[in-house]
């Protein structure tokens, strides 16, 4: 009789158990949602980014952000950011040697994997074979994630600011985009003019993100033709005049700051409060490797 007893309460121990784990996993995945972004189409995404005076303030994680134990450019970083606020992704495309689009900085493994050499000198299946390393050099069971898994991932989630490195063609990712059927949840980067016109030509639809950091960048963008209701403007590393913020905002323009690396390390040394600083100077988006510590300051 004491043996079934013993039985009985080993078997409900571990029914609780699983429970006790279903439970946490629940709450963990309620957790994230609650912090979710998700648009029906890129007029909603249009709709979100055009400037008003009651906008919400925003961070973008740079690379996902930069946290113990969780690889940049991972899709597991994602989600712990996602976890912790609402945030804007931005991460990085290299090509594989067998033309897969992948999520790498670098050029080459050396610095963010376990593997050596160049990106474009390896196959796909050759990446799959890789762990992803941590910021302190730890390496992780994480692996490196195509551009079409990280697509997928976000739609339903957050916005990706996708990066191009030298060697991808922007039309391979513009049709993974239209693959993934995820136009409502991307920007692209693009560094000069030249390359907005030419991916606002190959889809007039894509929102952009603009380098724009004076007045007279701001009137060579004028003269691009590209509609203000596609761009977000990228302001630069440093904090630009209130002035010029307003002026953006009077066109109905979003501006992102990037505050990764020297602004990011004034505010590790003179507190967080300086990320509230940024916003109410015009900065709407912050672009930092600490997006949980400045959503917390700027919310």
């Amino acid at each position: 009789m004491m043996i079934k007893s013993v039985k009985v309460w080993g078997l409900c121990f571990f029914v609780s158990v699983l429970i006790s784990c279903s439970g946490q996993s629940e709450k963990k995945e309620l957790a994230g949602k609650k912090h979710y972004l998700e648009f029906t189409d890129v007029s909603a995404t249009k709709e979100f980014f055009s400037w008003n005076s009651g906008r919400d303030f925003m961070v973008s994680a740079h690379r996902g952000g930069s946290y113990s134990g969780y690889p940049e450019n991972s899709i597991e970083l994602f989600d712990y950011v996602l976890e912790n606020t609402s945030a804007i992704i931005e991460c990085d495309i290299a090509l594989t040697q067998d033309s897969v689009l992948v999520m790498m900085h670098d050029n080459t493994l050396d610095r963010t994997s376990t593997g050596k050499g160049r990106v474009a000198d390896k196959t796909f299946d050759e990446l799959k074979q890789l762990n992803l390393v941590d910021l302190e050099g730890k390496v992780t069971q994480f692996k490196i994630p195509s551009l079409k898994e990280v697509l997928k991932w976000a739609k339903g989630k957050t916005i990706l600011t996708l990066d191009f490195k030298d060697n991808v063609p922007y039309e391979m990712v513009l049709e993974e985009i239209k693959a993934t059927g995820t136009e409502a949840y991307v920007v692209l980067i693009t560094y000069s003019f030249g390359a907005a016109k030419k991916l606002y030509r190959l889809n007039p639809e894509l929102m952009l993100s603009v380098t724009i950091r004076n007045k007279d960048e701001w009137e060579r963008f004028e003269e691009t033709g590209i509609p203000v209701e596609n761009i977000i403007a990228f302001t630069g590393l440093t904090e630009r005049e209130s002035s010029f913020n307003k002026m953006l905002h009077e066109h109905g323009v979003f501006t992102i700051l990037g505050v990764l690396g020297n602004l990011d390390r004034r505010a590790i040394s003179r507190g967080d409060q300086i990320y509230k600083e940024f916003v109410e100077n015009g900065a709407d988006i912050l672009a930092t490797d600490r997006p949980i510590e400045a959503a917390k300051m700027i919310k």
